[in-house]
């Protein structure tokens, strides 16, 4: 029989406590379901293992995802990692559910899989429970088919607006639904947003010390330190050496019937434009508002008031993955010679940044082939500069 070891945490990681009890950590907010034995067994036995997180920039920063790693790496000293990190800054569960197959499936089966969601599809997204539920159970969905094997973990950080929310006695919207999605699927979760909620309450802890939306070291290593009771919960018996991974379940009913599990990108390229659309890399410097280093040299497909395209896609909703500026524009979607819609581009960041954001143009669409017609309007948000239309992917459902 096998012992997985108990994580030691490195002198950074103490240092970030910096006197903070983990034995004061709720149990209910560690919350185990399921089962991780799959990626135990193997790292423990197989000796290799891919690890994986999705999210905003809480994942992309330097924060809880280096610290989740050296935890593995002291549990499992034996084993060769491959660690994916796919977060994009800004994005929110309906970007992740798209960008899934390139950012993370595309690298090979995951063993074990963070996903971190609830700020953004709180504060960017503004999203309702339906739209972050579509998100998440879609990325829960395409994970498990992709391997059935695959351990999840949804973990939940933590907003001012949350931490009210949660203090009044109730849930985010965003939490709330992916805690749905979590507990149809039998998957574990951290709520760091709950637990950060008591710890102040209690005087145990400040929101200053926590370190704010993008937490401090302090902050990322309470939830580090979360995710490692998680594993200590989950793994403290000894493991067999006989053990066998079993598939997860996959349940037929969804909670959301148009939920994205079919996401994905579809080509700009493939797009036919009628009129104006061309395919570039913008000139940034000469554009108002930041452009973030990983967008510079990137080309998209960019239009102005009166350009038109069509897209043919297959699926049940069609949407872009789009940069958002000072001067982003609107457009007029219609699928199939239907009703025309209009999608205002500019979102409450874009004064200053060029924000990457998924637009939905058409959803609940009959499952089948069908064609979009994409006009940029002559009319935009009065808030903004321009018209401009700049695409870097298109989605589909």
């Amino acid at each position: 029989m096998a012992i997985c070891r108990t994580a030691v945490l490195s002198a950074a990681v103490l240092t970030a406590l910096n006197g903070f009890s983990f034995a004061e950590v709720a149990e209910s907010n560690v919350r185990f379901r399921g089962s991780l034995s799959n990626s135990r067994i193997q790292f423990e036995n197989q000796k290799k293992g891919h690890v994986a997180f999705i999210g905003g920039s809480i994942t992309e920063m330097n924060g809880y995802r280096p610290m989740v790693c050296e935890i593995l790496q002291r549990r499992f000293p034996e084993t060769e990692f491959t660690f994916t990190a796919a977060g994009i800054s800004s994005t929110c569960s309906t970007a992740g559910a798209f960008r899934l197959e390139r950012d993370v499936l595309s690298k090979g089966p995951v063993d074990l899989f963070f996903v971190e969601y609830a700020v953004n599809d709180d504060q960017d997204a503004g999203h309702a429970r339906e739209n972050c539920i579509r998100g998440m159970e879609g990325i829960i969905r395409q994970t498990r088919r992709h391997n059935p094997n695959a351990d999840i973990v949804i973990t939940h950080f933590v907003n001012t607006g949350m931490i009210e929310t949660i203090r009044g006695g109730g849930e985010p919207t965003s939490s709330g639904a992916h805690e749905e999605v979590a507990e149809h699927y039998g998957i574990s979760t951290i709520h760091l947003a709950r637990e950060v909620t008591q710890q102040i309450d209690s005087g145990k802890l400040t929101w200053q010390k926590f370190g704010g939306v993008h937490p401090a070291p302090f902050g990322n290593a309470i939830c580090a330190n979360m995710i490692d009771k998680l594993m200590s919960q989950a793994w403290k018996e000894p493991l067999h050496a006989d053990a066998k991974p079993a598939a997860h379940e996959l349940p037929a009913e969804r909670l959301e019937e148009a939920c994205y599990e079919n996401g994905r990108f579809i080509d700009p390229q493939k797009a036919k434009v009628a009129s104006g659309f061309a395919w570039k890399t913008p000139n940034w410097k000469e554009l108002p508002g930041s452009c973030r280093k990983r967008f510079v040299e990137e080309k998209l497909l960019c239009g102005e008031a009166g350009n038109e395209l069509t897209l043919e896609f297959e699926g049940r909703g069609v949407g872009a993955f789009v940069l958002a500026g000072r001067d982003a524009g609107t457009v007029t979607a219609s699928v199939d010679g239907g009703e025309s819609v209009d999608i205002d581009l500019y979102h409450h960041y874009s004064r200053g940044l060029h924000y990457p954001r998924t637009v939905m143009l058409a959803d609940d669409l009959p499952p089948g082939k069908h064609v979009l017609r994409l006009t940029v309007s002559d009319t935009a948000n009065p808030k903004s500069q321009g018209s401009a239309v700049r695409i870097l992917q298109f989605t589909a459902n």
